[in-house]
């Protein structure tokens, strides 16, 4: 089914899934994708990069040809042969990769494609699924259906998913639903119930930087620190593409570096840069979020237009927790090459292009401060999820880690 794909596809990247991307790649092909899908896997096991090559593929403009036309019964979908005189939608084959449609979905800036995640501690505002539920009776503003990813789903709670689940059993034609989650076991059942599971198997690093040495042919050191800080294979080949986030990413390695000679306004000042580092890769999103505003304001009504902009808040506000997820994500694979090299242990470092700043850290760290030092950045992440300020949870983790490590 693989050689079927269009090469430069998100379906035909899922190498690290093989039995996932035949799946849906059969699904679409045969027009038989189902209304809502629910993908279960740990985290970094490529869930979200399946998603939205899904999307591409059922949204993709040059997949089509007379015959038939898809609807969704239940489950899944069924073909229906389309009437005389009545214009036809294909079989999807999958996405070309080439058209308009499939371009926006790979930049993740397709306005049919709605990423949804938890916009409070405690999981899903009841006023996001209001909105949600608002959405998906418009029509699609640019393509023949609608893609809405929900993310960590298991944070639905049951007086907002009670909402989801009628437009989960019987949503309008032409929309699909894939929700993101772990397990089951966390799900409520009666979401459950309403969707087609597709487990993923966990990825070894080993296994996901071997896929992004075949997909950038960049060194498989370069490629093991990508997959450690932005957490799955196609997710990594984005990073490694991206200048800004990359700078990002030497920004925080070199503010954990100078914790040893940095006083607290140091550490402040630090804390700031870093905060302008990670709102860098920001400004193209921007750009281009306007730039579909300005093209569609004409003929959208002002209600449309306005769960437009607030679609692109959100998409913002989830893009910068990503920059900061990796950020820190950075600084924790820093610090467990620095308990390696204390430790001993062998294994090959993820880090090798700052080998020097592992070794100097390493000098004079203990075990168990590092241990406390991993603690520090465990408890930032903790404090992004729980919506503190992001410059605030860099602050107070790097004063930690300095007084972990046992800097002056």
């Amino acid at each position: 089914m693989s050689e079927s794909l269009a090469p430069n596809s998100l379906l035909a990247r899922l190498d690290t899934q093989p039995r996932v991307r035949d799946f849906l790649a059969r699904a679409v092909k045969s027009g038989r994708a189902s209304h809502a899908y629910l993908f279960l896997g740990s985290p970094g096991s490529g869930k979200l990069d399946a998603a939205w090559a899904l999307a591409q593929a059922l949204l993709c403009s040059n997949a089509s040809a007379p015959g038939t036309v898809l609807a969704h019964v239940g489950a899944a979908s069924a073909r229906i042969d389309a009437a005389p005189g009545r214009p036809a939608a294909a079989v999807n084959p999958g996405a070309c990769a080439a058209c308009d449609d499939c371009r926006r979905v790979a930049r993740r800036t397709h306005p049919d494609v709605h990423y949804l995640a938890p916009e409070s501690a405690t999981g899903y505002l009841i006023a996001q699924t209001r909105d949600l539920l608002e959405d998906v009776a418009l029509s699609p503003i640019r393509a023949r259906g609608k893609v809405y990813i929900i993310d960590r789903a298991e944070q639905l709670r049951a007086n907002t998913a009670n909402a989801l689940l009628k437009t989960l059993e019987e949503p309008p034609a032409n929309v699909t639903f894939i929700l993101l989650g772990t397990s089951t076991d966390v799900m409520l059942p009666t979401i459950v119930s309403r969707c087609q599971c597709v487990p993923f198997r966990p990825l070894s690093l080993e296994e996901s930087t071997v896929a992004v040495e075949h997909a950038t042919g960049q060194p498989a050191a370069r490629c093991r620190m990508a997959v450690a800080v932005a957490g799955s294979p196609a997710r990594a080949v984005e990073f490694l593409k991206s200048a800004d986030r990359v700078a990002a990413r030497r920004a925080m390695v070199r503010a954990v570096d100078a914790l040893a000679h940095a006083d607290e306004a140091d550490i402040l000042a630090s804390a700031k840069d870093l905060m302008g580092a990670i709102h860098a890769p920001l400004a193209e999103v921007k750009s281009t979020q306007q730039a579909i505003l300005e093209q569609n304001q004409d003929y959208l009504s002002r209600g449309a237009l306005k769960q437009l902009e607030d679609r692109n808040k959100r998409e913002l506000n989830a893009r910068e927790r990503s920059g900061i997820m990796e950020a820190l994500a950075s600084v924790r694979s820093l610090l467990r090459d620095v308990l390696m090299m204390v430790e001993g242990a062998q294994g090959s470092p993820v880090n090798d292009d700052v080998s020097d700043v592992v070794e100097r850290i390493a000098a004079c760290a203990t075990t168990a401060g590092v241990m406390r030092a991993l603690d520090a950045v465990a408890q930032a992440e903790a404090r992004v999820a729980r919506n503190v300020t992001p410059q605030l949870a860099i602050e107070v983790m790097l004063f930690d880690i300095r007084k972990a490590l046992k800097c002056p």
